[in-house]
């Protein structure tokens, strides 16, 4: 996620399935959609042949997955998600064992954090990174105070679907955010994104010296007042022309 420092190695880790809609930003989830394709119930969460992938070896003893890799873990549903409590401190684990690799996971269920860390987290793994998702003002409400006072040593802010503007000037960002990362809704359902939203978040990063990554238009973006409808190919590239990310200096 951390695209201006992103390291030359990644590998996704889906150690489970399936997840459970919490919020507004979850209506039109890509995984549902996605399931539905292939005729998958996403409410059923269950574990992947993946679950283990950390700690899986090629014959010659050496761990699949090579050291310094960054490892984008959970993303088809939400490590801190109720059902998979059994299976966490399994998790946690191979996380501890494998601290080589770096760990990057995003939630909207912060408020489960601090009951489902391991005994020995202090104030974080130096190799785990967790983003907290906030979709609209109300979550970020909710969930920011909570996220800025977990204990996790790397914390990236995702506004993603931005559905509205979000102001985030009253949470201090620079004293414990390392990024800001934006991007609007994808899919035939997409709802609006408008360019204002992003760039009051853009120059609050500026201002407060945080990274902040434009990751994608969505299908729907609004900029001076004109809809723009972008195919799912080009709303990543469009962001990037867009040419407002910022590098923490």
């Amino acid at each position: 996620m951390r695209k201006n420092a992103i390291e030359s190695k990644s590998k996704m880790w889906n150690l489970w399935h399936g997840c459970h809609k919490l919020s507004v930003g979850c209506r039109h989830c890509y995984v549902y959609r996605g399931d539905a394709k292939r005729d998958i119930d996403s409410t059923t969460v269950v574990k992947t042949k993946s679950f283990d992938l950390p700690v899986q070896k090629k014959r010659n003893g050496e761990y699949k997955i090579p050291s310094e890799t960054l490892v984008y873990t959970c993303f088809t549903s939400d490590f801190f998600l109720e059902d998979t409590d059994s299976w966490r401190a399994e998790a946690w684990n191979m996380i501890r064992l494998r601290s080589d690799l770096n760990f990057l996971m995003i939630t909207k269920r912060i408020d489960r954090l601090q009951k489902n860390i391991p005994d020995d987290w202090g104030d974080g793994y130096d190799n785990v990174t967790i983003c907290c998702t906030v979709e609209n003002q109300d979550r970020a409400d909710y969930r920011l105070p909570i996220y800025k006072d977990v204990p996790i040593k790397h914390k990236i802010l995702i506004c993603e679907p931005l559905l509205e503007r979000i102001d985030l000037r009253k949470y201090d960002i620079d004293s414990w955010v390392e990024q800001v990362v934006v991007g609007g809704e994808s899919g035939y359902e997409a709802r609006p994104c408008h360019n204002d939203w992003v760039m009051e978040i853009r120059d609050l990063c500026v201002e407060k010296n945080v990274s902040f990554w434009f990751k994608q238009t969505g299908a729907k973006f609004i900029k001076d007042g004109k809809l723009y409808k972008i195919a799912r190919q080009f709303q990543h590239s469009q962001a990037r022309k867009a040419k407002i990310d910022f590098l923490k200096k």
